[in-house]
This record gives structure tokens, sequence and C-alpha cells, in this order.
């Protein structure tokens, strides 16, 4: 049996981690955030020694790692805002624990030689929670794609990702474009990393349209020309699936066809948390491409060169 720390008990994700590692008979031993609405511990763990201030988490850490009774940390689960990545992460291998992120790992591409750097430094690895890679239907759809090697034509790739958020979230860290990366990042950066892992890497990139609740562009990959739009806006959302009262629509089409995976979401992190402690999951050079594709998509002036997602064109033509 394992022992996990967990920083940012109170966020949207953190009960997914706290699921894997029940799910993997392991121990969650301690966890912290500064919001303390952290009730939902009590649904995978009840003995878990939980603080607001990272100051004092840091010292139980160091106080359980120098005692030597078989408390010590061995990994640390990370789902705290994105800019803070990289400290938490730096702190997990301080401790002589291995850590496990939430996307991205860092901001701005560089700095991943330096968490490198520290991996060395001091014998440990970060883990990157890239949980399309495990879901079943994409790791078909990259058995049927490697098939065709040799024989297959670039595939015309339309990738649109809606997700209802209220006005809280441009008030929290996660509309704030230096905390969060904004809207290609925050939501946008696991379908660039499975389309990336499926189709080759980046070519060419550019931005389509840009505000702080929706982004759209086009990317030339090696095996592929994908047009995406990735919105926060609820009015986006098509007909059917307001009347459905749905938040959420999400759809992949290549060479027209629809590609199903809205299923089968629940135990992803469940099946990452495996693969870690097998030592098999993805590091930091599996996280890099998106990250780069991120950042030069969050820096990119906004121009049109050829054609544009529907959903971009539609807004054009309202204006």
């Amino acid at each position: 049996m394992k022992n996990f720390a967990l920083i940012g008990a109170a966020g949207y994700i953190a009960p997914r981690h706290m699921k894997a590692i029940k799910d993997t008979q392991n121990r969650l031993v301690c966890a912290v955030d500064p919001a303390d609405s952290v009730g939902v511990l009590d649904q995978y763990f009840y003995d878990v020694d939980f603080f607001t201030e990272f100051e004092r988490f840091d010292r139980h850490v160091d106080m359980l790692r120098r005692h030597d009774r078989g408390e010590e940390i061995h990994y640390v689960s990370i789902c705290s805002p994105n800019y803070l990545h990289d400290a938490h992460m730096r702190f997990a291998l301080r401790v002589d624990a291995d850590a496990i992120c939430e996307k991205p790992l860092v901001l701005n591409p560089w700095n991943l030689d330096a968490l490198q750097e520290v991996e060395q430094e001091y014998g440990r690895r970060i883990y990157n929670v890239l949980q399309l890679r495990v879901h079943p239907a994409i790791k078909q759809l990259k058995v049927k794609r490697e098939k065709l090697e040799g024989k297959k034509k670039k595939a015309d790739i339309e990738l649109t990702y809606i997700t209802s958020r209220g006005k809280w979230y441009f008030y929290s860290w996660k509309g704030d474009m230096e905390k969060s990366g904004g809207v290609a990042t925050n939501i946008g950066i696991h379908f660039f990393d499975m389309l990336m892992w499926i189709f080759g890497p980046m070519q060419h990139s550019e931005v389509h349209y840009a505000d702080h609740k929706k982004s759209a562009g086009f990317i030339e990959l090696e095996g592929a020309n994908v047009h995406w739009f990735l919105s926060l806006d609820r009015s986006d959302l098509p007909h059917k699936a307001m009347q459905q009262n749905k938040t959420t629509f999400r759809s992949i089409t290549i060479d027209g066809e629809e590609v199903e995976f809205s299923g089968g979401f629940t135990d992803l992190h469940t099946r990452v948390y495996e693969d870690v402690l097998e030592g098999k999951a993805f590091g930091i050079e599996e996280a890099r491409p998106s990250i780069e594709l991120a950042h030069n998509i969050r820096h990119a002036p906004v121009r049109r060169t050829g054609a544009v997602h529907p959903l971009v064109k539609k807004k054009i033509e309202d204006r």
C-alpha cells in the first residue's frame, strides 16, 4: 500500500483523484486546500490530516518523511490551480515523492526543462494526467490509424467542445489568463494532446477567433487537418442539447464520421493511477507537445487564411 498526499482537495477534479487512490487500494494520508469545503473526503477516507495552510502541510509531510514510521508520502497528487503546478511538483520531489499532476503541467514550455533537471536531481518522477489516452474508444482509434500506416491520407477533423460555465468562472483563477492559460489551455489541452498522440506532431497552427469565453482555430498535424472550436458559452450549445438541459457538448468528426467517446469517463483517473503505480504512465516529454501548442495558441494573433470551423463562420456571418 502506498501513501498519498493531495494538494487542492476542494477543487472540481480532486474527487476523481480520491477515487483513484481508493480504487487502487492505497491510502490518502493528508491533504491541503485554502478552502475548507472538503467534506467529499469522507466519501473515500476518514483519517486524512487536512490543512488550509500550505506551510503547515509542508511541515507535516516533512515530519512524516523524517520519522520513518511507514507514514512517509510516496506520491503527491496535484489538483491546484494551473499556475501553481510548477511549485507543487517541485515540492513533491523535494519531499522524496513522485508527483501526479493534472493538466497542464506548466503554462510555459521552457519550464519543463527545469522540471526535468529537478527530476534528475532528486531521482523522482513527474506524471501527467492525460486521461484521454487511456479512454478505450480513443485507444481503438489510435490502433485503427496505425494500421493504415503507409496508405493513409491526411484526415479532416472537426473538434467541437462546449462546456457551459457561469459568471463565477470568470471571477475565479480559471478566468484569469495569467493563472489558467485561457480557454485553449484550460479546456482544450487534453484534446490537443489526444489528437497529436494519434495523428502526429503539429506542423502549422493559427487562431481564427479568441475572447475570454471561446477560442477557435486550425491545426495542421502530420496526419490531419483540424478545425477546432472551444467554448464556455452556453449559447453556443446546439439547440437539441439545450432542449435536453445538457450543459456540455463534445464532438469529434474524422472525415465526416463522428467518433463516439461520450461515455467511459468515470474511471479514467483510476486507469492513469494504475499505470503510475506500474511505472508506465505519461511524463514530461509526453506532455510537452500539447503545452507548446497551447502556448502558441495563447500568444498567436487572430487571422484567417483558409476555411474556418462552422461555428466561427456563423459568428462572422451574424456580425
